[in-house]
């Protein structure tokens, strides 16, 4: 058995194992197998994300906010707002780690250990701080980097997989190159499904027959001189550049919609550059205001945070600007909790969609917590194509569908 599951299984104590059985109603061994299984299920999903370009020193940064908390609970004696804060870091551990794969990993747990749905639920989410405050442990007393974290949990993979539930299977990390490869075809083969499909990356192989193949058309063109060929290339031309200024205009038409750029004050002495329509600017009203109570239905959206087509990546411009407002402003309001929602339009494959707003959603919960934003203020959550709010008919409704939001959950 690996170290770490060694560690796990000292805090472990009967007096726990007989305080879930009593509180699930399933048997005690049964308990204790669901505990190691699902422990054993985040620490080899942790370590197959090693290779993750920024992932572990996101996990350092709950590990470190986990340890602070930590530290204050035990010096104040405990109490309901110590094991609040454990079990609002193990859901948010579990959330980066399984995303909107956790029901599916419960249901694994589950027939593994021959328990109810829920009651795998209930045990992962007891195991969740326990896990993180094994590595957080470790992680302290060694004086490891992210590097080193991740090096120590991959060199135990092997031996945890012997503890992961039937039919759980997880990939070791791999070369980064070699993960990219392998990323992209995973991409590749959800094209068909994905709301913001993208294009198939073609083998290596084929391009020499593509190109034959084009050269070979070209010949018969110039032969030919098919009148009507010409007229579909320059109708497909013009609908093209057509296209193009539609959504040069509707970019134009959004940024004028911010108004101009302004400066807010907020505590801390910091002055932030923001547009004064935009969704920092609202969301400062919001918070400044005594009167605004916390509500599920006030929501603020994204006005300026861009991904690459059909994936999780944010790009660069959307990490440069709008996140660093919004991680000042949650910074410069400690009381204030949020959660990051994302949604997709219904095009493709609902299961395909599902994953990739959950995947949004947690990219920017994740940049959030590496600009320094305490991890125990932050949830996210994936909804599909659920809720939209324009007309997934039109080109127009689709995009406004494709969205992120926050929600302020605590002032």
């Amino acid at each position: 058995m690996s170290s770490l599951l060694d560690s796990l299984e000292e805090q472990t104590s009967p007096d726990l194992i007989r305080g879930l059985a009593s509180d699930t109603g399933e048997s005690g061994d049964a308990v204790q197998k669901a505990l190691q299984g699902g422990s054993a299920a985040m620490l080899a999903t942790l370590a197959s994300k090693a290779q993750e370009p920024g992932f572990l020193s996101q996990i350092m940064n709950l590990i470190s906010s986990f340890s602070t908390r930590s530290a204050m609970g035990a010096t104040a004696g405990g109490g309901s707002s110590a094991i609040s804060g454990s079990a609002q870091a193990g859901s948010t551990f579990l959330n980066m780690l399984f995303g909107n794969n956790l029901s599916g990993i419960q249901n694994k747990i589950a027939e593994f250990s021959s328990l109810r749905v829920s009651s795998a639920g209930s045990i992962l989410s007891m195991a969740a701080p326990m896990v993180l405050g094994t590595l957080a442990s470790k992680v302290n007393s060694e004086g490891l980097s992210a590097s080193g974290l991740g090096n120590l949990i991959t060199a135990e993979l092997p031996s945890l997989r012997s503890f992961l539930p039937a039919g759980l299977s997880i990939r070791g990390p791999s070369h980064p190159r070699r993960q990219k490869v392998r990323r992209r075809s995973s991409i590749t083969s959800r094209v068909s499904h994905v709301a913001e499909g993208v294009r198939p990356t073609t083998p290596k192989w084929l391009w020499p027959v593509v190109l034959a193949v084009l050269f070979i058309g070209a010949l018969l063109w110039f032969a030919n001189r098919n009148t009507s060929s010409v007229n579909t290339v320059n109708t497909a031309a013009t609908a093209s550049s057509n296209a193009a200024a539609q959504a040069s205009n509707a970019a134009s038409n959004a940024a004028g919609s911010l108004g101009a750029f302004v400066k807010a004050a907020i505590p801390g002495g910091v002055d932030l550059n923001i547009p004064e329509n935009g969704m920092e600017n609202r969301l400062l009203v919001y918070i400044k205001d005594p009167n605004a109570k916390v509500s599920r239905e006030t929501w603020f959206e994204f006005d300026r945070l861009n991904f690459d087509t059909g994936l999780a990546n944010l790009q660069l411009s959307s990490q440069e600007e709008q996140l660093e407002n919004i991680a000042k402003i949650l910074k410069a309001y400690p009381n204030v909790h949020v959660r990051i929602d994302g949604y997709t339009d219904n095009q493709g494959d609902a299961a395909a969609n599902l994953k990739l707003s959950q995947d949004r959603a947690n990219a920017v919960m994740a940049h959030l917590i590496a600009l320094s934003v305490d991890p125990f203020r932050i949830d996210a959550k994936g909804y599909g194509e659920d809720h939209p709010v324009a007309d997934n008919s039109t080109e127009e409704g689709r995009a406004r569908n494709r969205r992120i939001a926050l929600r302020v959950t605590q002032k």
